[in-house]
């Protein structure tokens, strides 16, 4: 304590002026832990007016107890932190960057899940549409000589509605895969006027600039001009060939997420069952010829690089 009051408290100073030869040898923990104690103590049966240990809040007094171990656990993993080697620190970086990747890879496939989320639901909503037009079509032209006659009309028309509905449900799933779930819907030219028939084939402005250089390279590779003359034939027919192209793009990009997530289930349940293997079928793992798995890291790379798209279907 006279060390304490001499050098204020500055326990490096104190550790250097301790007494071995009196005493036996203490670290600058067991100084500081020995001094806080003994405050405690102190503080519980008188006041101690020198010690900055008690401090008054809401009238009650209160000590600072001094945690040795959890300081001597800090410092060591401070000594561990500074006598890294150069290996050790780009090993560390490279992982850092690692793991940045893959939390940008996870937003990518989470995007492209909302994505193919929102194309299900608007082809949902475009039968429901179509149905509606259908009943209407259906219904023929109605010209009510009365109001009673108009209102009992438009009745029958909903239900007749409501009976299309419910019956085409089942179809309607399958209409969603494959016709109405189309890659690319292209506007219709509504404007007034002589206009260029080439511009039947300018994408949309909803496509992004990556899945149109994917469509094109895909063009490439089918030795297709990305181009072409464009009469009433070759605009439909490409056109559709395009809106094909960008369905498959989505459902392999699809198909490559779902195969990363399984991976990722199948490590997650081999690392929670040592000595366990889970077999996955190989009607399941269809993307690789040779119908095995792929590694996890190998999916990752698909799925996030950016020449994913620019690959073969």
């Amino acid at each position: 304590m006279d060390l304490c009051q001499r050098f204020d408290l500055r326990f490096i100073v104190i550790h250097d002026r301790w007494d071995r030869a009196a005493f036996r040898d203490r670290s600058v923990e067991d100084l500081k832990e020995r001094y806080y104690n003994i405050c405690a103590i102190l503080s519980k049966v008188k006041t101690n007016p020198w010690s900055n240990t008690v401090t008054m809040v809401n009238g009650e007094k209160r000590v600072y107890h001094y945690d040795a171990e959890h300081e001597r656990k800090r410092k060591e993993q401070l000594k561990r932190l500074f006598e890294r080697t150069q290996e050790q620190i780009d090993e560390e970086q490279m992982l850092l960057a690692e793991l940045k990747k893959i939390e940008a890879r996870k937003r990518e496939r989470e995007r492209k899940t909302q994505d193919l989320q929102k194309l299900i639901s608007r082809a949902d909503s475009g039968n429901g549409i179509t149905n509606s037009q259908a009943s209407i079509v259906n219904d023929g032209p109605n010209t009510p000589t009365s109001a009673v006659s108009n209102i009992a009309r438009r009745h029958d028309r909903k239900l007749h509605k409501k009976k299309l509905t419910t019956q085409q449900r089942p179809i309607r799933t399958v209409e969603t895969v494959t016709v109405e779930w189309s890659g690319i819907k292209f506007p219709e030219a509504r404007g007034t006027g002589v206009w260029l028939r080439s511009q039947r084939m300018k994408l949309p402005p909803g496509v992004g600039q990556r899945k149109t250089k994917a469509i094109e390279q895909e063009l490439r590779l089918m030795n297709i001009d990305i181009a072409p003359t464009p009469t009433e034939a070759i605009c439909k027919h490409f056109n559709e060939l395009r809106s094909d192209l960008a369905l498959a793009l989505d459902l392999k990009n699809a198909l490559a997420s779902y195969e990363f997530e399984l991976q990722a289930l199948r490590h997650q349940y081999e690392a929670l069952n040592p000595g366990k293997t889970l077999n996955i079928p190989a009607s399941i793992c269809n993307s690789n010829a040779d119908g095995e798995a792929k590694p996890v890291g190998e999916i990752i790379d698909v799925v996030g690089s950016p020449s994913a798209l620019n690959t073969t279907i």
